[in-house]
């Protein structure tokens, strides 16, 4: 479901993508003036239940036998690529949680409640969006864990 269906409020936040960025979320935090901790990277795992979405502060990594848990599965993996694109939509770089092709389980870092509002990729790189966890959660019909780690 988008955002505007949905009636949530969010601020748009686009800002020039660098095509030789290696880090495209460590790139959105310093265009946008932002701490990294603040903006969400949108992952997407396979488990032996299905895929699923992992979304985590850009500064971190995903914690596989974590989401696999929050997950209700005994594993994950990263999907590849091409089955992220496939699936969501969107572009690796720039796959939003939102607006997704299909609802797949979602799972939000529960450090994203410690901010008023963070910012998800907006559906392409250099687009992002600035919304609250709490509204992100119900558009998605997600549910927080920790599923982040350094």
């Amino acid at each position: 479901m988008s955002l505007d269906r949905a009636g949530v409020r969010y601020e748009v936040r686009p800002y020039e993508h660098d095509p030789s960025a290696t880090s495209y979320g460590l790139e959105a935090a310093e265009a946008l003036g932002v701490p990294p901790a603040q903006v969400f990277k949108t992952l997407l795992v396979e488990t032996d239940k299905g895929l699923g979405v992992g979304i985590v502060p850009v500064d971190r990594l995903l914690d596989l036998k974590a989401i696999a848990a929050a997950l209700g599965a005994k594993k994950a993996t990263m999907a590849e690529p091409s089955v992220a694109e496939r699936v969501t939509g969107y572009v690796v770089g720039g796959i939003s949680p939102v607006g997704q092709k299909r609802t797949l389980p979602t799972v939000l870092d529960e450090s994203a409640l410690e901010h008023g509002t963070i910012l998800v990729s907006g559906g392409k790189r250099g687009f992002d969006l600035e919304v609250s966890p709490d509204d992100l959660l119900d558009v998605v019909r997600g549910r927080t864990a920790a599923i982040a780690r350094t």
